[in-house]
């Protein structure tokens, strides 16, 4: 048994998320952590909210609520959401807790008593009538480039090009619209990564196994242009973890937090303190996940992000975590993924287009878009939701292959035997010949799944019920039992542990089919069939079951014209 920490980049605060980030991190390790447990593995999965920073403050505002009440009661939205997915967490923590604020504040005095911190004074955008300094997106104006009004201090969203805030023609404060906005001097702490370059090159080149993806992102951020530059890691904000030199003051830096980007991976390990302190642990019990020096030595720690969370998380967290002189468990392997587009443009949380995840549980189940996105996961290139596509690949594959078997087995065994697995018979020619391809297409799919090739994975799973039809169809139970109910029996016998097969083995895709499936076979043995022969006898002659509902009801043509209507513009 394998221990596996696995981590999903943690999704920001402001607003419910769509389908694209679901599909960018955590579905994917979800479907990672699934099917590690169904192996016997001990497996840590954690996830969060990110609650500081310059979004979090403007969408508490825009909604007419403390920042602090905001994040509480968005997380609890996300969390709710995620279990709607049925997200298996081991825990949902958030960037806000004591936990975080502690280890935070610890790295930085770690990372300033071995010389990786200095004070860098430098000109920043200040608002009189809000008496503060304002960050890049605090400001908006009209963009010099093509005319957008509501450009950000740092982008154009309309446009797409990059700015500074002094570019913006008639800028103004995006919290109160004051134009009173002058340049003054601000004082800020740098994390100089720059000292850390050889080593972290070193420790990139030595991650043979990553995705090229990963890779080339990593490097591209160490080396391109003028290379990796030493970062600001904090802010003139009031919401976030506020500086200190681990428990004690950092003069100077009064009334300053420490940059989001900083605190929010530093998350993975709090929420995992957050974890333990929820189940009444000592620190022993998250400290083995990840420190070294502590039990974590023999953890593989995989993290699961979408493309743009790359250099982070192979760059600044990496320095964080290095630079700090202590004995913390480093990310193993970063599985990365591109973006999913929607329908003709791109998913976009700020511009509300696309399908989000609360109005995709509202017309579906989970296991219908669990299925489509992970088959559909973009990982060589980005990808593409069509509601034609999605209505095509629900109505193949788990409706006319999975759901069929499922249903023809069941009814037919009632009909001619009842609903108890029947007697007499031997297994033949046909049922070897299945059990030697169901052992070659489980192995390949468990070695898809190892290396966490998500659309691998998901086509051997699909190609394992197809098996499963064509030994049904070929066997025609239907037609044999007119001269030979004996061998009728068999067949019913190894179609309906084979329906158990199937639902142990569709449980990191499709856990709620899988379970019906399980109930209907009034069966609990969730044991992966490591020997596809005993695994084709586990429910014994007499054993007794239901007809399972229907698992998937197929998408009409009127069903998927109404929501491809109703999801064409943007969410209000």
């Amino acid at each position: 048994m394998a221990r596996i920490l696995i981590t999903s980049a943690i999704p920001y605060i402001n607003g419910i998320k769509h389908l694209g980030n679901l599909v960018g991190s955590q579905l994917p390790a979800d479907l990672y952590a699934r099917y590690l447990r169904g192996r016997g593995h001990e497996v840590m999965f954690i996830c969060a909210t990110d609650e500081h920073g310059t979004p979090a403050e403007l969408a508490a505002a825009k909604a007419g609520e403390p920042v602090e009440t905001y994040c509480a009661r968005m997380h609890q939205v996300q969390k709710d959401i995620a279990q709607g997915f049925r997200l298996s967490f081991d825990h949902f923590g958030r960037s806000s807790s004591p936990q975080n604020h502690a280890l935070t504040q610890h790295f930085a005095g770690k990372l300033a008593e071995n010389g990786l911190i200095s004070e860098v004074s430098e000109k920043q955008v200040f608002c009189k009538t809000d008496n503060r300094f304002l960050p890049d997106r605090y400001i908006t104006g009209t963009c010099p480039e093509c005319g957008y009004e509501s450009a950000r201090g740092d982008q154009c969203e309309n446009c797409t090009k990059q700015l500074d805030p002094t570019d913006l023609i008639n800028p103004r404060s995006a919290i109160s619209g004051a134009t009173d906005l002058e340049v003054r001097e601000t004082k800020h702490l740098y994390l100089r990564q720059t000292l850390l370059k050889d080593r972290l090159a070193a420790w990139i080149d030595s991650k043979t196994d990553w995705p090229i993806l990963t890779t080339s992102i990593a490097k591209k951020w160490l080396n391109d242009g003028d290379g990796l530059q030493d970062r600001g890691i904090t802010r003139d904000l009031h919401w976030g973890v506020p500086v200190r030199k681990g428990t004690e003051d950092w003069p100077g830096m009064e009334g300053k937090v420490f940059y989001v980007w900083f605190d929010a991976p530093i998350e993975y390990i709090a929420a995992t303190a957050e974890w333990a302190n929820a189940q009444g642990l000592e620190d022993a019990a998250w400290q083995r996940w990840w420190r070294t020096d502590l039990g974590a030595d023999d953890v593989r720690y995989v993290q699961f992000m979408g493309k743009d969370n790359v250099p982070f998380h192979t760059l600044s967290f990496p320095a964080t975590i290095m630079g700090s002189g202590e004995p913390w468990k480093l990310v193993d392997y970063i599985k990365s993924f591109n973006y999913l587009n929607y329908d003709g443009g791109q998913f976009s949380t700020s511009q509300g287009r696309g399908v989000f995840m609360d109005q995709a549980l509202s017309i579906l189940p989970p296991d219908y878009w669990r299925w489509w996105l992970l088959s559909h996961a973009p990982e060589s290139a980005d990808s593409e939701f069509t509601w034609e596509n999605f209505q095509a690949s629900v109505n193949k594959d788990l409706a006319d292959v999975l759901g069929n078997f499922v249903s023809r087995i069941t009814k037919f065994c009632r009909a001619k035997f009842g609903e108890a697995l029947p007697a007499g018979g031997t297994l033949g020619p046909a049922e070897a010949a299945l059990t030697a391809e169901l052992s070659t297409r489980i192995h390949a799919y468990e070695t898809a799944m190892e290396a966490m090739e998500v659309r691998k994975a998901a086509a051997e799973l699909r190609a394992l019920w197809v098996a499963g039809n064509e030994y049904l169809q070929a066997a025609a139970p239907w037609s044999v039992i007119k001269t030979d109910a004996d061998q009728a029996a068999v067949i019913v016998r190894v179609s309906l542990n084979l329906m158990r097969l199937y639902a142990v083995l569709s449980r990191p895709f499709i856990p709620d089919a899988s379970a019906a499936m399980m109930q209907a076979l009034g069966c609990t043995d969730w044991d992966w069939p490591d020997d596809v022969a005993a695994g084709l006898n586990v429910l014994p002659i007499g054993h007794e079951f239901a007809v399972a509902d229907v698992l998937f009801e197929k998408i009409t043509d009127e069903q998927r014209s109404d929501w491809q209507a109703r999801f064409s513009g943007v969410r209000s």
